[in-house]
């Protein structure tokens, strides 16, 4: 069912429409995004809310909402248009799936609403099945504390041109508002699905946030912040209850979903919502976009960074679920992409922290989970899966890694690559390396490079290679900081492994 009709579904039989809504205020202030795009098509979305950060100001009622999509900037040829329908369930989100568009090429769009006209947004289609495209252009982004820092990072990712934005996960933070922060949060820590709807249309009052979403379509998926820190499925971390958590969580999946350019098929049920999906860019690319938080095991020796026990070996243990980890080996074994570019949340490269004799990793990545991770990586190699990629995000820092099934062996062949990006914000400053990092290096010879500033990645895909320049700018604490390229890597298709760029 596309999101027009389930939500006209849903207007139809719980709440009256008003068709030409009369609005005091601009209820497009959250902006405008768009984002899984096909070869024909994309998804569209808006928020109505003159009121964001109190609940909206909507009326209990749906609402019209006219859209339009064009060929050109300034709208004069449209090529699509329709009404949709703003459920107050759905916190008067719109989430309109367009087809039939034109393979391979930029559009614009815009919302109307009464006499309100929202930003206009660019969005595009991917290229036809079997078209091998000349490059494929994207960045990389992950973790966007509000508290700690403004988004300067994303005005300069606008200027990058590119085609797709990857979002890894944080999109939000749940803590309470504190004092003496960059910026506040609004309220205590967020619980209920009213504090979700407001915590997310804070975030999204950003005005870079805001231009990025509206410069090019987003594929977007979730970390733990998104519901609270470092929860596994439905074991949280704290002290709440398993049935508090699955409460908790069926209210902040329901606001990820109303604030993200996602499709119907994203609609969650109850506590559950079905985020991993993939897809194409032409013969170039199949994109696998994973969920490694609502189906993973507990993680183990108690969580942290710590000398591995014996459940970090466990056969059971598991960060994707048996049937989302079979769907990923399915999508990857029959892809005749060029490359296979797997965008995800957590490191999967395996860092020991500890200097000298014994090890220490962090239990919340892939790390902590041996079975699964080694069972990804000898896929890769066994299968002899063309050129993958790995997209991380997480970990407030930057890294560059070579997937190695023996990974502490110098000689291992690598099975892929690995791009870890920083934060947008979270962490605040940050600093050029971690203490020791030498060391570090030395106790990793699949580890390639490590940065702590905040930034972003952008990739520019060839059928030959892939480049991977890392953006980093050097304070969040005030506004206007320029940003350079701390490092470049190359990858050259049908050779893995990490070349300098």
């Amino acid at each position: 069912m596309r999101s027009g009709a389930l939500l006209t579904a849903l207007w139809n039989t719980r709440t009256p429409l008003i068709a030409a809504p009369d609005f005091a205020e601009d209820p497009f202030q959250l902006g405008v995004a768009s984002g899984d795009p096909t070869h024909d098509g994309f998804v569209l979305w808006t928020r109505l809310a003159p009121k964001p950060l109190e609940g909206g100001g909507m009326p209990g009622a749906a609402v019209e909402v006219q859209w339009r999509v064009a060929e050109d900037e300034a709208m004069k040829k449209v090529v699509k248009k329709g009404k949709a329908i703003a459920s107050p369930m759905l916190a008067h989100s719109v989430h309109v799936e367009v087809a039939g568009c034109k393979p391979d090429r930029w559009y614009w769009y815009e919302f109307k609403a009464g006499k309100f006209i929202s930003t206009r947004g660019r969005t595009r289609t991917a290229p036809a099945p079997g078209q091998m495209p000349s490059k494929l252009r994207f960045a990389v982004a992950s973790c966007q504390h509000w508290e700690a820092g403004y988004f300067t990072a994303y005005e300069h990712m606008a200027a990058e041109n590119a085609d797709l934005v990857f979002h890894l996960g944080d999109y939000i933070y749940e803590g309470a508002g504190r004092d003496k922060q960059i910026r506040k949060h609004t309220g205590l820590e967020i619980k209920s699905l009213t504090d979700y709807r407001n915590r997310h249309a804070l975030y999204k009052t950003d005005k870079a946030l805001q231009r990025i979403h509206a410069r090019a379509p987003w594929v977007v998926t979730w970390d733990d912040h998104e519901v609270d820190n470092n929860y596994a499925a439905d074991i949280p971390e704290d002290n709440q209850t398993r049935a508090e958590l699955l409460e908790r969580r069926a209210s902040a999946y329901q606001a990820y979903y109303e604030h993200m350019p996602l499709r119907a098929s994203a609609a969650p049920k109850g506590s559950s919502m079905l985020l991993y999906r993939s897809l194409r860019w032409g013969a170039l690319a199949t994109i696998p976009v994973l969920d490694t938080r609502q189906y993973r095991t507990d993680q183990p020796c108690d969580d942290g960074n710590k000398e591995p026990c014996p459940a970090v070996y466990g056969a059971d243990a598991t960060l994707l679920g048996e049937t989302q980890h079979a769907w990923l080996e399915k999508e990857l074994a029959a892809s005749n992409a060029r490359w296979q570019v797997i965008a995800q949340q957590v490191m999967v490269g395996r860092v020991d922290f500890k200097i000298g004799d014994g090890e220490r990793f962090s239990m919340d990545q892939w790390g902590g989970y041996e079975a699964c991770r080694k069972r990804l990586l000898q896929f890769l190699g066994e299968k002899k899966i063309a050129n993958p990629i790995v997209l991380t995000g997480d970990i407030h820092s930057n890294w560059a890694h070579d997937l190695k099934v023996n990974w502490g062996d110098p000689s291992a062949p690598a099975v892929g690559v690995e791009f870890v990006g920083t934060s947008i914000a979270s962490g605040g400053d940050g600093r050029e390396a971690m203490d020791g990092i030498e060391k570090v290096y030395a106790e990793n010879p699949n580890l390639k490079w490590h940065n702590a500033r905040r930034g972003y990645i952008v990739c520019e895909m060839t059928p030959s290679s892939t480049r991977a320049d890392y953006r980093t700018i050097d304070f969040v604490t005030k506004p206007g900081a320029p940003v350079k390229t701390a490092r470049s890597f190359v990858v050259e298709a049908a050779r893995p492994g990490l070349v300098n760029g």
